[in-house]
């Protein structure tokens, strides 16, 4: 790379929009943070935007109407260019330098897409053909893949020759083996493309990248977020996850259940005359952690709620030792455990969540340090573990940001 590439990375959530402004270059010393930005509660009449700079500094933090994520993403790309941080992507002016920030010229946009199926296996630049790809597997993830797509649609609208490229949460996963790629289910829906894919690929890239696959070893590494996921990693890959055919699999989230008895499906379907979109609705926004508790799906929430509310406790109960057994999996899938990683919201900063779910894992070489742990170090197992614990910021945005600048710059090679 000649310069430095400016990448707006595109992180959709099902009601919520995270932006991050990024200059790659050659190597990770060249890498550099301008802006980041978020809109939370899309759609539900009370959004919020903000808005931060290379410092971490509040450039905006208030209410914000976006109805939709094509909303939120004009009205970050507004916010952008009105703090000086975001020029025309074309204009090779210097006209910004009197400004306090010096605009940056944006070379491209990179997106999470949650779902790639099975042909999708690695970052691709952005064009009809896709878009119309990733409509088709919309089912796969109905609640996720609108929301990226509008996205896309809405950038090319800003900037109609910007190119885009899709980075597929579903990619790391992709070289599992067939044993865990399968579902016990006949061949035809094997050959339809019903498998379990996994998800959120983006952020188990970032950890190994952070941590080196060679210092990882045979590591399980937990993303708890809203979204709740494990993946069994060795060597740097992806041999077995706990989601599978949908986002919806696995632990328990948030607002979606995780794995169920298919009977359950059944009996809501057949007993209780619940249509498909019922479903859905039950398993994707009124379960997990909020359909337990009934109050709320944020774990800060019921960490303070839990001594005088038993709903509370009983549903961070359920998440730990639910984690615990989904850890055990996948220490089971890789013949031991060398390294536990905690990432995403809830693993980087519920002490008590991590301290829970490695209470009963001492037959794995999981000894805990409680300082350490209320500390929030990069370490928190004792000295001497034969398992590491750690704990690691997530940052899928910076991996969109590499993805995009490299797949633009091959690209540019394979034109010379």
């Amino acid at each position: 790379m000649a310069r430095p590439i400016v990448v707006l990375s595109v992180n959709s959530g099902s009601s919520s929009l995270k932006l991050s402004l990024d200059e790659i270059g050659a190597t990770r010393a060249d890498e550099r943070r301008l802006a980041a930005g978020s809109v939370d509660a899309i759609g539900l009449g009370e959004s919020r935007l903000a808005l931060r700079d290379a410092a971490g500094r509040n450039l905006r933090d208030g209410a914000s109407a976006c109805a939709d994520h094509p909303a939120a993403m004009h009205a970050l790309l507004d916010a952008l260019g009105d703090a000086g941080l975001l020029g025309d992507p074309h204009d090779t002016s210097e006209r910004g330098a009197a400004r306090e920030r010096q605009p940056a010229r944006l070379d491209a946009a990179g997106h999470r897409v949650v779902h790639g199926g099975s042909d999708h296996v690695a970052p691709e630049r952005i064009d009809d053909a896709l878009l119309e790809d990733l409509r088709r597997l919309t089912p796969y993830a109905p609640l996720h893949q609108p929301a990226a797509i509008a996205c896309v649609e809405a950038v090319r609208e800003r900037f109609p020759s910007l190119p885009q490229v899709a980075c597929f949460d579903t990619a790391f996963h992709r070289r599992m083996p067939e044993v865990a790629e399968r579902l016990p289910l006949p061949s035809r829906l094997w050959d339809e493309g019903v498998r379990r894919y996994g998800f959120h690929g983006l952020s188990y890239e970032w950890v190994v990248s952070e941590l080196g696959a060679e210092a990882l070893g045979r590591a399980v590494i937990a993303h708890l977020g809203n979204g709740a996921s494990l993946a069994a990693v060795r060597d740097g890959r992806s041999i077995d996850t706990t989601m599978g055919f949908s986002p919806t699999g696995g632990l328990m989230m948030g607002t979606r259940s995780g794995d169920l008895d298919p009977g359950v499906l059944l009996y809501l379907l057949r007993e209780r005359g619940m249509s498909p979109a019922d479903v859905d609705r039950v398993v994707n926004h009124e379960a997990g952690l909020a359909g337990v508790s009934g109050t709320s799906s944020d774990m800060r929430a019921l960490l303070a709620a839990r001594a005088s509310d038993a709903r509370a406790a009983l549903a961070v109960e359920m998440f730990c030792w639910l984690l615990r057994k989904h850890v055990g999996a996948m220490a089971a899938a890789l013949g031991g455990m060398d390294a536990l990683v905690f990432t995403g919201g809830i693993g980087e900063h519920a002490a008590p969540v991590r301290e829970e779910t490695c209470r009963g894992l001492e037959h794995l070489g999981v000894r805990l340090d409680r300082d350490r742990n209320a500390g929030h170090a990069a370490v928190i197992s004792t000295p001497g573990s034969s398992c590491t614990v750690r704990v690691v910021a997530a940052d899928e945005d910076r991996m969109i940001a590499r993805h995009t600048a490299r797949t633009l710059s091959r690209a540019r090679d394979s034109m010379r």
